[in-house]
């Protein structure tokens, strides 16, 4: 899984030696922060793919990884099996419209983006879980039966 960084001008997509590889990118990807427009949680990033890969390795429903192009748009895209993803929306920037990277730390990187951090990149679940409380989820009510 990608390890994402950030600080108060950008996003830095950090990819191992292997997903270098599987992607056909030669850095990290670096996103500038006022380009980011939305940040959406999903648990089947593969509804979210659009066109072909142009480069990039395609194994339906194991691994697609790359640049993702369609009529106009140009994504990045970095999912593995069905796991939990995030697709990060751009506007403005020069290479791609749309991310979609397969990452337990989505909800880190969403709370993350509506802080204010440091000049120093920092690991996106460090910055939400040193300043942000994370919410428990609320407990159902337990309904019972009746007796008779």
């Amino acid at each position: 899984m990608v390890t994402l960084l950030l600080d108060q001008t950008r996003l830095e997509v950090v990819l191992s030696p292997i997903e270098r590889v599987s992607t056909f990118h030669r850095d990290n990807l670096r996103i500038e922060r006022e380009h980011i427009t939305k940040v959406q949680l999903t648990d089947d990033a593969w509804t979210w793919l659009r066109g072909v890969p142009g480069p990039g390795t395609y194994i339906p429903g194991i691994l697609a990884a790359g640049t993702w192009k369609a009529a106009g748009t140009t994504d990045f895209v970095l999912i593995r099996k069905r796991r939990p993803s995030v697709v990060i929306d751009l506007d403005g920037d020069e290479q791609y419209q749309r991310l979609i990277l397969t990452t337990r730390h989505g909800l880190a990187l969403t709370q993350a983006l509506h802080l204010e951090v440091s000049d120093e990149p920092a690991d996106v679940e460090e910055i939400a879980t040193g300043s942000v409380p994370v919410q428990k989820p609320r407990q159902r009510p337990v309904i019972r039966p009746r007796p008779a």
